[in-house]
């Protein structure tokens, strides 16, 4: 249920509609507006009493939610989320670049690449500290020596950094460290850790599993923005199928279904789908083309001896022509949608008096 309060609404209503949903048991989320303020009503077990808070004060309507994933839904919010990240901006109308290697080997090879990627185009650096490897003997990153070498790195070429939380013990770290909270396509589903980064105050980028449906993923992001952290990026990664010509089978038509319900930006991670360098330029292109907010590209100077997925990760020459490649498609894509982005834009309310919250 989503409780729409007048224009003219006084905070003393707005108080008073948020208390009188918390004596019926279920907890009131208000939404910022400019004009007017919206109450979302949270933990209910079964249909909202619509007609009682309809006849609160200051009541405009009261409008059923009908998707479980009530915080990220459209219903809730009909306007794009555009998320800052140092001065990069995440979402509706920017087409943002993340690249770098799976893992962080030495401040030289973090250094060498992160020089490379932002002349070419890159925004924000990706780069692994800690590596959940299917193989217990694999290289499973460098962990916080790692995130210092990221911090460095970002200190000297004023690139935001991205990268994995393993588990909820390691979270803090790497909140203190990073720009963005990665949680990778295994954890997707790790609830304590989905928890965990809605407590974070840094934006979470939050993979699909590798199994998962599109409605899975958006429940996943409900933990984190329920846990009042709205700052969630999603990415598409790929999923498991039968083929064998690629890792994983990337699900481009998630992109434009994702973008209809949810507000969320959402980005096309096409290395991990390909596994393999030659596919990755060409994902690359289509994913675009379908209207994705981005790119998460695995990209190293030397693959051939990376510590981790050197196969699927591009040299840098090879990233310079993605980005280029790219460019054109993203302008097309966005010259023959401007209309209905400026639309969903225009929805966008302006930000609360701060006492209005």
């Amino acid at each position: 249920m989503l409780v729409v309060m007048r224009k003219n609404a006084a905070p003393a209503e707005i108080e008073l509609v948020t208390k009188a949903i918390e004596q019926k048991g279920y907890s009131a989320r208000p939404i910022p507006g400019g004009e007017r303020v919206a109450i979302c009503v949270l933990y209910n077990k079964g249909p909202v009493d619509a007609s009682y808070l309809s006849s609160l004060p200051g009541v405009k309507e009261a409008i059923p939610v009908t998707r479980q994933y009530k915080l990220v839904s459209r219903e809730s919010q009909s306007w794009d989320t555009v998320i800052d990240v140092g001065g990069v901006l995440v979402g509706n109308g920017h087409l943002t670049i993340m690249a770098g290697p799976c893992a962080v080997e030495s401040e030289l090879q973090m250094m060498t690449i992160a020089e490379a990627v932002k002349k070419a185009g890159a925004q924000i650096l990706r780069g692994g500290a800690f590596k959940p490897r299917t193989s217990p003997y694999a290289f499973q990153g460098l962990g916080e020596e790692g995130l210092k070498i990221l911090a460095k790195v970002r200190s000297e070429t004023g690139m935001p950094v991205v990268t994995e939380a393993v588990d909820h013990e390691v979270l803090d770290m790497v909140e203190e460290y990073a720009d963005i909270i990665q949680i990778g396509a295994r954890n997707m589903q790790n609830f304590s850790l989905l928890r965990r980064a809605g407590k974070a105050r840094k934006p979470v980028l939050l993979k699909r599993g590798m199994s998962a449906t599109i409605e899975e993923l958006l429940m996943a992001a409900e933990y984190i923005m329920e846990g009042g952290n709205d700052q969630v990026i999603l990415c598409e990664r790929g999923v498991r199928t039968f083929a064998h010509h690629s890792r994983n089978t990337l699900d481009l038509s998630a992109i434009p279904v994702v973008r209809q319900e949810t507000h969320l930006p959402v980005i096309v991670d096409p290395s991990h789908a390909a596994g393999r360098r030659d596919q990755v330029i060409p994902l690359s292109r289509a994913a675009v083309a379908v209207g994705c907010h981005g790119l998460m590209v695995e990209v190293h100077n030397a693959p051939e001896t990376a510590l981790s997925d050197g196969p699927q990760s591009l040299y840098p020459d090879q990233f310079d022509d993605l980005c280029r490649q790219i460019s054109p498609i993203f302008d097309v894509y966005k010259a023959s949608t401007n209309g209905c982005a400026e639309n969903r834009q225009a929805e966008k309310p302006a930000p609360l008096d701060a006492g209005m919250v």
